[in-house]
């Protein structure tokens, strides 16, 4: 589970290597990527109302 995370928020950065990319398409499973993508989009949203919020104070 950590190197589906670790894969994710690389790529949510764009410092992904292209063996990794090579790795996790032939070893890992697409839903894992897309459940992991998706709650941590959904963390990085809240983040940023969060310190919206707290900046508009």
């Amino acid at each position: 589970m950590w190197r589906v995370i670790k894969s994710v928020l690389a790529a949510f950065f764009g410092v992904q290597k292209e063996s990794r990319r090579h790795e996790d398409f032939s070893r890992g499973r697409a839903s894992h990527f897309i459940i992991a993508g998706i709650l941590m989009g959904g963390v990085l949203v809240l983040l940023i109302a969060l310190v919206a919020s707290l900046a508009a104070r």
